[in-house]
């Protein structure tokens, strides 16, 4: 029995919307996270909108891409601390699910990487300036100099981290985050921001 035309039009509505998330979340991740392409992203928005678990072969067929690619991707993802992997009893073959909440999880993740940028740079400043010792040449004291600013920096950064958002490891709840924090905290916070940042007040 052929398809009525408002069928017809639901269903290419309904796949024009998916593509859009598809492609959209693609970018995002593609543009977050280093090493990531548009595909992990693609495999990130068929997780959020799936009602389940999915196996290679079902994100494959999905994403219209070679299980090779799926499978290097979703190295990449479980690597991120987005996806995670799971083997149901009896089952053959690992079916894959996000790690928590959409976008949730992408938010930890990226919140975690940029922990660890931030903690690797305190030791990396740390390093150098060891390496430096007493040398008190010209150009040793203009070194230590910077050295000493960036290690002030990022240490400062650090202790944001960890009054902020402390010891977070996966998915991350901007909503719940949100629903502790009294809104005029909030627009404190963010006036306070746009000042420092020289963008001044933001109009109503």
């Amino acid at each position: 029995m052929a398809k009525s035309a408002a069928a017809t039009k639901t269903e290419d509505r309904v796949k024009l919307a998916r593509t859009t998330l598809l492609e959209g979340v693609g970018r995002e991740i593609a543009e977050s996270f280093p090493g990531l392409t548009r595909l992990a992203g693609q495999i990130v928005a068929a997780l959020y909108i799936s009602d389940g678990p999915l196996s290679m072969d079902e994100l494959s067929r999905e994403l219209g891409r070679s299980k090779s690619n799926i499978f290097a991707n979703l190295r990449g993802l479980e690597a991120a601390g987005i996806v995670t992997r799971q083997r149901e009893a009896g089952a053959r073959h690992d079916s894959f699910a996000l790690r928590g909440k959409y976008p949730d999880v992408v938010v930890g993740a990226y919140v975690s990487r940029l922990r660890r940028v931030v903690i690797d740079k305190v030791q990396l400043s740390s390093k150098a300036l060891d390496l430096l010792g007493d040398d008190d040449t010209e150009e040793a004291r203009a070194l230590r100099s910077k050295l000493r600013d960036l290690k002030a920096k990022y240490e400062r950064f650090a202790m944001l981290f960890e009054n902020v958002i402390p010891g977070a490891d996966g998915p991350i709840d901007l909503e719940a985050l949100l629903d502790v924090v009294p809104m005029d905290t909030v627009l404190s916070l963010a006036s306070a921001a746009r000042q420092a940042l020289g963008l001044g007040e933001k109009k109503k």
